[in-house]
């Protein structure tokens, strides 16, 4: 499902949750722009036509709700098999986890979950909807406190559906109340009962009853009675252990008769003047499922009746008025009495063997009363206790062990341990049998298989499983480079198949971050040759088709001055293709000019420093260099002109500006090859030196007769 685009609409993003009938998952609204939690019916439930009907109805109905403590239901969809409705989604823990981790809670705390649940039950029975499947599973608790009742009106669909289905309605029977667990018709007071077992838990850290198996434990809620609250924690006040004993009360009559009542009861029951109240007491053993006491049957109390049947016996004796009756009538039917038994011999017979029956059942009777006459022993208490020592503790106190002893996963309790057992803190005959019921502490999950997944999917796979994904000594995550996609599982420690206790697996996940990266080398200004090498060193490959060319005013011919879309010091996989882009030199419509630049030092015969900076359609204020002279010297400074461009050349001597000259691209494509700039010294200097002392490309030697610029066979 993840990654799956529900109904068009819902982006499933990861599994947060799940449950025997359904599997929860956090999803995007791209429509709404909004986080919110998916809860899909899980594929045995989709061709169960009248759960799938109660199911959407139930869930529709569930939708009318709007309360600040109940989770909204934003829609109910189909798509093809899969049945999904879309609610609130909570960014937080549910009550269980909290229990989990830090029951008992404080009763200020406890009391004001309860009262929210509570509002939100009040606002659900005005609304003529029952929950039914109350417990801390069901109760979210938001960042912000605010407590969220959820699965309004799923419980009501699974109870139609067979108690078989795995987790439906076993998986909730520790908070059953007494009339669900008959599986009669549950109204508003069976939700108030469920909430009084979370208020217990919460307080107690423990739940009310506990048994080996769901059957044991709805037969608890139907027969016995709990420790009471405040046994288990003294710190619990009694006004609050009155909220749980009338909510818990196994006839309805005896309960809260709505939850608003149980409201207004919960919001005062932490005012000071009722913390010490007396302790509730009710009426009567009203509570008609409690187990009875026959009185034992006299044999007095029945005869044998001429009309019954060989073994069959009636009620009696009769009357004397209506034995009177009887005579009278056998007279009127001409019935003669039986007659009288003539001679000795049988009431004697009879008389014998009565006395010899009499004697027997005497001697008998001894016999049973000293075989019954067993001394009495206190049953220790072994609750806590591992098997082997309770069993030693039995075995001293005279005791025997009823085989088979109860197993069952127990989360609270240690592997081994006795959480349960009958007959406690009794006085019983020694050679009684004690049951003992023992953990066989939390049951083991299975890892799967994670190689080839995202890290984000085990992460939230084996958070719902109870793992601290967020400890690092607990979920170990190694990454290294490889060939397959970042964030990609490699390795697994455990292996798959692996049995684990949540609170107790160390994982070690190596993991793909991608191939090798390196950075991109800066080749701007690099010829092809060098940029080639450059790249090969870094595993980075360079292909003739990807060297492009361009002209350019800016870069010389054979120079890279681009690399495309990366650029310098850009991370990039090895083996990555990249591009560059050379230049070719200027474009065709450029231009070259030069400056023929004369210059004498400052004072003939002494040093003077030259500087010479000239601007171009390639840069501006750019250096030429520097030179020192000590006579009158001609330098050649070679520009280039774009169209409507402007180059210049200024000189600069001992730091002092001393002139400036200018063309423009018009001038040079007009003929004007060559310029000519003279900076004489502050003294007399001798004549410019001949082309032959200081050669220049393209200035006439002295004596042709020749004048730059005014030659009209000058091109360019």
């Amino acid at each position: 499902m993840i990654g799956h685009n529900l109904g068009g609409r819902y982006e499933i993003l990861t599994r947060i949750g799940g449950g025997g009938m359904a599997l929860v998952y956090k999803a995007h609204d791209v429509l709404l722009n909004r986080n919110v939690a998916v809860k899909v019916l899980r594929q045995q439930f989709v061709h169960d036509e009248e759960f799938i009907r109660r199911f959407r109805r139930e869930a529709q109905s569930a939708a009318s709700l709007s309360h600040p403590n109940v989770v909204s239901i934003y829609d109910v969809g189909q798509e093809d098999d899969t049945h999904y409705i879309v609610m609130e989604y909570i960014e937080g823990n549910n009550l269980n986890e909290i229990i989990q981790e830090r029951a008992p809670l404080q009763a200020d705390e406890a009391v004001r979950i309860a009262l929210q649940i509570c509002d939100a039950l009040d606002h659900a029975h005005q609304n003529s909807i029952i929950h039914r499947d109350i417990k801390p599973h069901n109760i979210l608790i938001g960042k912000n406190g605010r407590v969220k009742v959820t699965d309004f009106g799923i419980a009501r669909a699974v109870t139609s559906s067979t108690i078989t289905q795995t987790g439906s309605v076993v998986g909730s029977v520790h908070y059953f109340s007494p009339e669900h667990a008959k599986g009669v018709s549950t109204g508003e007071k069976s939700d108030l009962y469920s909430l009084g077992i979370v208020l217990y838990q919460m307080l107690t850290g423990k739940l009310p009853f506990l048994g080996e198996s769901p059957i044991s434990v709805a037969l608890k809620h139907l027969q016995e009675e709990f420790e009471e609250p405040r046994v288990v924690n003294p710190h619990i006040p009694q006004s609050v252990e009155n909220v749980i004993l009338r909510a818990m009360r196994k006839n309805p009559a005896e309960r809260y008769h709505s939850a608003h009542e149980m409201l207004i009861d919960l919001d005062s029951c932490l005012k000071p003047s009722r913390l010490n109240e007396p302790k509730a007491t009710f009426d009567g053993d009203s509570d008609m499922e409690a187990t009875r006491v026959m009185p034992a049957l006299r044999p007095s109390d029945f005869r044998p009746s001429s009309s019954s049947s060989v073994g069959e016996w009636q009620p009696g004796p009769a009357s004397p008025s209506s034995q009177t009756q009887d005579d009278g009538k056998r007279k009127e039917e001409g019935l003669s009495e039986r007659p009288k038994q003539k001679g000795w011999k049988r009431p004697v017979t009879i008389v014998v063997v009565t006395l010899i029956a009499l004697a027997l059942i005497i001697w008998g009777f001894r016999a049973i009363l000293n075989m019954l006459d067993v001394p009495e022993v206190d049953v220790p208490n072994v609750v806590g206790e591992q098997l082997a020592d309770a069993k030693v503790k039995l075995e001293e106190a005279g005791l025997k062990l009823q085989e088979p002893i109860h197993e069952e996963f127990m989360s609270d309790f240690p592997a081994g341990e006795v959480y349960e057992q009958t007959k406690a803190k009794m006085r019983v005959k020694q050679g009684s049998y004690i049951e003992l019921w023992v953990s066989k502490g939390i049951e083991l999950e299975r890892l799967g298989s994670y190689i080839g997944k995202k890290i984000q999917t085990a992460r939230d796979e084996l958070k719902v499983l109870g793992v601290d994904v967020s400890d690092p000594s607990v979920f170990s995550v190694d990454e290294v480079f490889s060939e397959q996609d970042p964030g990609t599982i490699l390795k697994q420690t455990p292996e798959a198949g692996t049995e684990f206790d949540p609170k107790e697996l160390k994982l070690t996940f190596m993991v793909s971050k991608g191939r090798e990266t390196v950075p991109m080398p800066n080749l701007i200004g690099k010829t092809v040759a060098e940029a080639k090498d450059m790249l090969r060193a870094v595993d980075l490959v360079l292909k003739d088709s990807d060297i492009l060319t361009e002209p350019s005013y800016a870069m010389k011919k054979g120079l890279v001055m681009d690399t495309g879309k990366f650029k310098f010091q850009d991370p990039l996989t090895k083996g990555t293709e990249v591009s560059i882009t050379v230049s070719s030199g200027p474009p065709k419509d450029a231009l070259e000019h030069k400056f023929n630049v004369t210059i004498a030092p400052a004072v003939a015969g002494k040093t003077s420093e030259i500087r010479i900076v000239y601007s171009d359609s390639t840069g501006e204020n750019m250096e030429w260099g520097k030179r020192q002279i000590t006579e009158m010297q001609t330098f050649t400074v070679s520009v280039i002109l774009s169209p409507d461009a402007e180059a210049s050349v200024k000189v600069y001597r001992d730091s002092q500006f001393v002139d400036e000259k200018k063309i423009s691209y018009a001038d040079v494509k007009n003929g004007t090859k060559t310029s000519n700039m003279n900076v004489p010294g502050t003294e007399p200097t001798p004549p410019p030196p001949t082309p032959t002392e200081v050669p220049t490309i393209g200035e006439p030697q002295e004596g042709t007769g020749e004048d730059h610029g005014d030659n009209p066979d000058d091109e360019q």
